[in-house]
């Protein structure tokens, strides 16, 4: 794969999945330019080692104009994005009748809003060019529920709905839109499930053994590279056809 000459954006990329896809896209020869508030030197230092010395923007992904800014700056300093890849997300856990409305307003907003406004800023560049990959990263909950995860269930099965909209809106253009669907990946979300029943009395072991047994049955975790492989393939042209997917990589998770 060479993407020499592309310059990918990868929203919520400074840990996780985000920097993993990063890293991927990075060392295929495009020109990355990671967003997020976590570690930046460290990322900036991680993806430098795979190709190119990455670009960064500090943008909030819940605050409209932010990312208006972050889109202009993409186009000012490095001629447009080629490839977006719409990461960013949080997530909180409670009862319907519990969950903090401020919760659900800030992860419709990080995990689903802010995809559309990226992507409605990244279309005209990618039109013009004939030629654009975009790359939403749902989850296996935007293919099924799970108890307590209301806001991000409905966030995750939104942004499978913006991807066959868009896929279907560029159809005939050489720009596709997918989405990738992991189950368990052990990012810093799914870290904080884990030390929740380490707290309630269970070893590390125990833990992990039992967050994958409860859903994977290949009782192990989706890594951050093998989703980036698969991100790489959907930039090929072996994917040209490959238009509104909703990829799972989930151990398993949905054929049970």
């Amino acid at each position: 794969m060479n993407l020499e000459g592309k310059t990918a954006l990868v929203t919520g990329s400074t840990s996780g999945i985000g920097l993993g896809l990063a890293e991927s896209l990075a060392r295929a020869g495009a020109q990355v330019l990671l967003n997020g508030f976590g570690d930046v030197a460290t990322a900036r230092s991680r993806v430098a080692a795979q190709g190119k010395q990455p670009g960064y923007h500090p943008a909030d992904m819940s605050d409209v104009a932010q990312i208006e800014a972050m889109m202009a700056w993409a186009a000012r300093e490095y001629g447009g994005v080629d490839i977006l890849v719409n990461n960013a997300g949080i997530q909180h856990q409670a009862p319907v009748e519990h969950f903090p409305v401020e919760k659900w307003d800030a992860i419709l907003a990080i995990n689903l809003s802010a995809a559309f406004h990226t992507t409605r800023l990244a279309l005209p560049e990618m039109r013009s060019r004939n030629w654009g990959r975009v790359i939403n990263i749902a989850s296996v909950h935007g293919l099924v529920g799970s108890r307590e995860k209301s806001a991000y269930v409905a966030a995750k099965h939104g942004l499978l709905g913006l991807t066959k909209v868009t896929a279907l809106e560029t159809a005939q253009t050489g720009i596709t839109c997918n989405a990738l669907c992991p189950g368990w990946v052990l990012t810093p979300l799914v870290q904080q499930q884990i030390d929740k029943r380490i707290a309630e009395g269970a070893t590390p072991r125990q833990a992990r053994d039992a967050l994958l047994a409860e859903k994977h049955p290949s009782g192990e975790f989706v890594t951050p590279e093998q989703l980036g492989e698969l991100a790489l393939f959907l930039c090929s042209d072996a994917a040209i056809q490959v238009r509104g997917a909703a990829w799972n990589m989930d151990g398993g998770w949905v054929a049970q």
